[in-house]
């Protein structure tokens, strides 16, 4: 019988967020799962930024995940040590644990790299560039690897999360959060929504794709906004 894939998830403690859907997905899937979060709760408990990892050359599927995201800074008055805590966890931290995978992956030629990367790295996020900039980030980070490893059935790829009802988001200021909600033509983004799209890019499936990202936003980047939208059947 065939060993199970090891999935590490990124960023999975807390209930309700999308590292614990993505977890129950690839557990569904049929895959050995271990987490890492700073939070307690998870198989590592420790920084991506700073901490000493352990030893990650056996994953097979690693879901980069974990990240600050209520940095809240305009462009001009953005805090430099603000700005540096959200690359060093975003950006620095998500490479961390890649390089820790990336050698066992290379060694047994298989490896599947899934970076959740945002909506906001593509179209920006007034009020957090440097959460925007760490996102779009993880996008040249991905084209990179795959490049480096095409051919070594190492494929990397990132899922694009529109705003999701995740713990973290709706942890936001109420207001702030109804906010988002009245914008969105189609609702918020469900957690397991972002879930399915890492389990295709993890599964035998996707094995031909790789260097690609996918945006699951329920239709928020479409213009669907328009003066003659009262004459279009819905």
């Amino acid at each position: 019988m065939t060993a199970p894939l090891k999935a590490l998830v990124t960023g999975a403690a807390k209930a309700g967020s999308i590292g614990q859907a993505v977890v129950a997905r690839l557990r569904a899937d049929g895959m050995e799962v271990v987490t890492l979060d700073r939070d307690p709760g998870c198989t590592w408990q420790l920084d991506i930024a700073s901490d000493l990892l352990p030893d990650l050359s056996d994953i097979d599927v690693y879901i980069g995940n974990a990240a600050l995201t209520t940095v809240f800074g305009a462009a001009h008055t953005m805090d430099l040590a603000r700005w540096e805590k959200d690359l060093q966890v975003n950006l620095t931290g998500t490479f961390r644990v890649l390089q820790a995978v990336l050698g066992g992956m290379r060694e047994r030629r298989f490896g599947r790299i899934v970076l959740t990367s945002s909506t906001a790295a593509i179209v920006g996020l007034p009020g957090q560039v440097s959460y925007s900039t760490t996102k779009a980030g993880l996008l040249g980070m991905i084209k990179t690897v795959a490049a480096e490893t095409v051919g070594l059935g190492i494929t990397a790829n990132a899922v694009l999360p529109g705003m999701t009802a995740s713990s973290g988001v709706l942890s936001m200021p109420t207001d702030i959060v109804r906010a988002w909600r009245e914008s969105m033509p189609a609702g918020m983004v469900e957690p397991g929504e972002i879930a399915a799209a890492v389990g295709f890019f993890a599964s035998p499936a996707a094995s031909g794709v790789t260097g690609q990202y996918l945006i699951v936003d329920r239709g928020d980047g479409l213009n669907t906004r328009s003066v003659t939208a009262s004459v279009v059947p819905r």
